[in-house]
């Protein structure tokens, strides 16, 4: 099994970077290999809508502007066994860079004849300043999901209030993840 997190953070450090490097531990805690996709390393550009707004897209599955990084990265995640996003909020939404390649992405994998469809999807949304937008954020992610057929695994909004106790639940969602549980399996829970 692999795991490979896509994320939308632009800093290589702080808040969102932390529950980033949680959920890396937990997935290798796991057993499972990981690979961080920074998309705001990337160069990707936006979705063009081509024609009479769907291109290759639509019937081939691919994006005609892939050359940019995009089919590199859709290929990486069509290889992963489960998928993690994460994203700082911004303006109650995700990152820019996470939000442009969804749109791309969506277009490409829409419904269940999509590569992504039944994969795993565990979503991270990590609010700075005032802590707002995490519900908008969560829903604009879980919005994609449905999209492209994805199965979520669970969801976490993270702000500097919560971060103690939600890191080592992020940490904890990826291992079980990495260890072969499966959305909507039910647990024994101990008396």
């Amino acid at each position: 099994m692999n795991i490979t997190l896509l994320s939308g953070n632009p800093k290589q450090d702080g808040l969102c970077q932390s529950v980033i490097d949680a959920a890396i531990r937990g997935a290798k805690a796991g057993g499972v290999s990981v690979s961080e996709i920074r998309l705001c390393d990337s160069r990707l550009i936006r979705c063009q809508v081509c024609d009479d707004g769907w291109g290759t897209c639509r019937d081939q599955n691919i994006c005609s502007f892939g050359s940019d990084g995009f089919t590199q990265i859709q290929t990486s995640l069509k290889q992963a066994d489960v998928l993690i996003f994460a994203t700082p909020v911004y303006w109650g939404e995700t990152s820019e860079a996470l939000k442009s390649f969804l749109d791309r992405l969506r277009r490409c994998e829409f419904g269940s004849q999509g590569a992504l469809s039944g994969k795993q999807a565990l979503l991270i949304a990590s609010a700075g300043g005032s802590g707002n937008g995490i519900i908008t954020c969560l829903h604009q992610l879980e919005q994609f999901c449905r999209h492209t057929d994805m199965a979520i695994f669970d969801r976490f909004g993270i702000n500097r209030w919560n971060h103690d106790y939600q890191a080592p639940a992020i940490e904890s969602a990826a291992r079980a993840l990495a260890e072969g549980r499966v959305c909507g399996e039910t647990i024994q829970l101990e008396n």
